[in-house]
C-alpha cells in the first residue's frame, strides 16, 4: 500500500472515538471523527478510503447513513459497521444497505485494523483518485475538493447548492425534475418541499452570474444547464 489511508469514524460514544482514534493513528491512518451521521454527511466523504460507522445513533442511524450513501450520493467507499447488535437479522441489515463488513462490540482495536487492512487490500474504495472537475467554459467545480471557480476566480456555494449544479452539469442538457433533485440533493429524513429547490436554483443563478441563465426551467420537466457560450 503506497499511500495512507484515510478513514472516518462516525460514532457518538466520544470515549470510543477518541480510543479508535488513537489507536488507528498509531497504525498509520490518517483519521477522522464525526460524532453523528449528520456532521458526517455534511463532509466530502468521497475523500475517504473507508468509513467506520456505529450503528445505532441518535437521528440518523448507521444504517441509514450508509443507505444515503449507497443509493442517492452513488458512493462507493468501504463501510464498516460498528456494533453491539450481532443478530443474523442485524447483519443482513447492515449488508442489505451497503455494508463491507460487520465488527460487533466488544472488539479489539487489532481485530480492527486487521479488517481494515483486508477491504483496503481487496482494492474497492477512493485509492488516490485524481481530483474529478466538471467544467462548461470558464466554469469550474471540483467534485473530490467541494470547490466552485469561474475564470480561476473562487465563488462560494452551499452544499445544497454545489450539489444541485453538480447534478446539472454531469447530466448535460438533460433535464432533472424536481422530485429527483430533491431525492439526490436532500435526505429522506429532512422533510422539504419543491418550493427548496426551486429558491435553490434562484441563489445559484446569481452566484455563478452569467452562466446562471443557462440553467433552464421547464413547467413538468425540471431544469437543466445548457450553455451556448
Amino acid at each position: 500500500m503506497d499511500y495512507t489511508p484515510r478513514i472516518l469514524i462516525v460514532d457518538d460514544e466520544k470515549d470510543l472515538r477518541e480510543i479508535l482514534q488513537f489507536n488507528l493513528a498509531s497504525e498509520g491512518f490518517e483519521i477522522d471523527v464525526a460524532a453523528s451521521a449528520e456532521e458526517a454527511l455534511d463532509m466530502a466523504l468521497e475523500n475517504y478510503h473507508l468509513i467506520l460507522l456505529d450503528v445505532m445513533m441518535g437521528g440518523i442511524s448507521g444504517y441509514k447513513m450508509a443507505d444515503i450513501l449507497r443509493k442517492e450520493r452513488d458512493l462507493d467507499v468501504p463501510i464498516v459497521f460498528l456494533t453491539a447488535k450481532g443478530s443474523e437479522n442485524d447483519l443482513l441489515t447492515g449488508f442489505n444497505v451497503g455494508g463491507d463488513d460487520y465488527i460487533i462490540k466488544p472488539f479489539s482495536i487489532k481485530e480492527v485494523v486487521v479488517r481494515i487492512r483486508a477491504i483496503l487490500k481487496r482494492g474497492r474504495g477512493n485509492e488516490q483518485k485524481p481530483s474529478t472537475v466538471l467544467e462548461c467554459d470558464g466554469l469550474k467545480l471540483d467534485i473530490n475538493r467541494k470547490s466552485a471557480s469561474i475564470d480561476e476566480e473562487p465563488i462560494k456555494l452551499t452544499r445544497k447548492e454545489f450539489e444541485i449544479l453538480a447534478l446539472l452539469l454531469k447530466n448535460g442538457g438533460k433535464f432533472i425534475s424536481r422530485h429527483e433533485i430533491l431525492n439526490r440533493v436532500w435526505s429522506d429524513d429532512v422533510i422539504v418541499t419543491e418550493r427548496n429547490v426551486d429558491v435553490n436554483i434562484a441563489r445559484l443563478r446569481k452566484k455563478i452570474k452569467k452562466y446562471g441563465p443557462a440553467i433552464k426551467g421547464r413547467t413538468g420537466y425540471g431544469y437543466c444547464f445548457d450553455y451556448q457560450g
